[in-house]
C-alpha cells in the first residue's frame, strides 16, 4: 500500500503495515458517546443518523496503533483510558473558548510523549469559519499546531479515521507528504475526499452552504 488516502476500514489497512512504520499516529477515532446519533436542533445541522460512535474502538485497533506506530495523539482518550498503554504527562487539550455551553469546553488527548501537558486555544466559532463537513470536525489549525511542536521533519504520518480531512490539509500544508489517511465512510470519503482537493486548488468549501449552520454560526460569533 502505498502513501495516500482510502476509504477503507483502519484495521485492514493497518495490518498492510510493518512494525513501527509510521513516526507518528495522529488519530480521532469514534469517543463512544453517539455523536451521530444527535438529532438537530436550536439550529444545528442534520448530520443524518450513522451508527459509528455507538461504541469506542476495541483493544485490537489499538494494540494495531501501537504496532504500526513510533509515537501517537489520541484524541478522546479520557473516554477509553483504560485502553491506553501506559500512564502519560503530555496530555493536549483543545480549549473551545466557550463556556457554559451545551458541549464540552474541549476536547483531550492522550500521547505518547514524555512533555508537559500543553493546550490550545482555538474558539469554537473560529473553527466552523473552515466550513464543517462532520460532526466532530476539528480545525486545521489543530491540527497545524499538533504537527508544529510533535513532528519531526521527514516523518511518515497515519490517520486512522480522517472524517472531515482536517488533518490531511494540515500534513501537507506543514510539508508532510508521507501519509496514510483511512476513512470507512462512503460519504464521508467523499466529502473529505472533495475539501481536500478543493484545498489543493486554493479554493474552501462553502460554509454557509445550509441555512442552519448559518444561522446557528452568526449566533455563536454573537455568544462569545
Amino acid at each position: 500500500m502505498d502513501f495516500g488516502f482510502y476509504n477503507m476500514d483502519c484495521m485492514a489497512g493497518m495490518a498492510q503495515f510493518p512494525d513501527n512504520f509510521f513516526d507518528l499516529a495522529i488519530v480521532d477515532p469514534p469517543y463512544g458517546i453517539g455523536a451521530a446519533k444527535e438529532k438537530p436542533h436550536n439550529g444545528w445541522v442534520d448530520w443524518g443518523i450513522k451508527q459509528w460512535d455507538n461504541k469506542s474502538p476495541n483493544e485490537n485497533y489499538f494494540k494495531e496503533l501501537f504496532r504500526i506506530s513510533k509515537n501517537q495523539i489520541v484524541w478522546g482518550a479520557n473516554h477509553f483510558i483504560s485502553k491506553m498503554p501506559f500512564d502519560s504527562s503530555c496530555w493536549l487539550i483543545w480549549d473551545k473558548s466557550q463556556r457554559e455551553f451545551s458541549l464540552g469546553d474541549g476536547e483531550m488527548a492522550w500521547t505518547s510523549f514524555s512533555k508537559a501537558m500543553r493546550i490550545k486555544t482555538y474558539s469554537r466559532a473560529k473553527a466552523l469559519q473552515e466550513g464543517k463537513i462532520h460532526p466532530t470536525q476539528k480545525p486545521v489549525a489543530l491540527y497545524r499546531w499538533l504537527l508544529q511542536n510533535y513532528a519531526k521533519p521527514g516523518d511518515r504520518l497515519i490517520s486512522t479515521h480522517v472524517g472531515s480531512a482536517s488533518d490531511l490539509i494540515a500534513f501537507e500544508m506543514e510539508g508532510f507528504p508521507e501519509y496514510v489517511g483511512f476513512e470507512i465512510d462512503a460519504d464521508y470519503y467523499h466529502d473529505s475526499k472533495k475539501r481536500l482537493e478543493q484545498w489543493r486548488k486554493g479554493r474552501t468549501i462553502d460554509i454557509f452552504k445550509k441555512t442552519e449552520f448559518n444561522k446557528n454560526y452568526e449566533q455563536m460569533k454573537i455568544a462569545i
